[in-house]
């Protein structure tokens, strides 16, 4: 397969319900740390899964075994947001745009960081980055679109030029911002040095939570 382009950006997000006992990250991690197993952490896709990275990356910078979490795994974030609803788990490692999408169609949830390197524009500006609560980690999630092996470069290059010519559009941005998405415009060949740099660092990470040997 080809790669064509990287068209937006979300983020990892921890959530937790709205009149839950946590009002910050740090409270979160204080309870964790008090006992692991007091904490029931949910999320899309088991052991090895971005969700559960983005557990294992906080319980690391907190210096907390990782492997004393309590994990429950769910189909998707989806799943895991109707859990937390419920009281099943305590928090859920989803992303940020479709647990804005969850809040802003009613559910009773907060989001207590945003896995960024900055604080977020629009409505999700009052959210603060893990890395200002003190822990510095950052989980952009790139989404994109490829082509098929067997793909022409004829073809290849229209849809480049299609994706690059949509994105310099004045409503790209705007578009992203109404599903809680952010611009990250990313075309052509460049688009498979991006994901080749993404996958060599989630091999580097997958090794060091022994997940995988080199």
């Amino acid at each position: 397969m080809r790669w064509v382009a990287v068209v937006g950006s979300d983020y990892g997000a921890v959530v937790t319900q709205q009149d839950g006992d946590y009002t910050t990250l740090e409270d979160l991690v204080a309870a964790i740390k008090a006992d692991p197993t007091s904490v029931i952490i949910g999320a899309g896709g088991t052991i090895g899964s971005q969700d559960w990275m983005k557990a294992a990356l906080l319980a690391r910078a907190a210096g907390i075994d990782y492997k004393a979490m309590r994990f429950v795994a769910f189909e998707g974030g989806g799943h895991c947001a109707t859990a937390l609803q419920g009281g099943h788990v305590d928090v859920c490692m989803n992303d940020l745009g479709d647990s804005q999408a969850a809040i802003d169609g009613g559910a009773p949830l907060k989001l207590l960081t945003v896995f960024s390197d900055e604080r977020l524009p629009g409505k999700q500006a009052e959210v603060p980055t893990a890395a200002e609560q003190g822990y510095d980690i950052q989980w952009p999630i790139a989404r994109g679109f490829y082509v098929g092996p067997d793909v022409s470069d004829a073809d290849y290059q229209w849809w480049v030029g299609s994706f690059t010519t949509t994105m310099a559009t004045p409503g790209y941005a705007a578009a992203f911002q109404q599903r809680n998405l952010f611009p990250l415009p990313i075309v052509g060949e460049e688009t498979g040095t991006f994901v080749g740099e993404q996958v060599a660092n989630y091999n580097t990470l997958a090794t060091e939570f022994g997940l995988a040997t080199q």
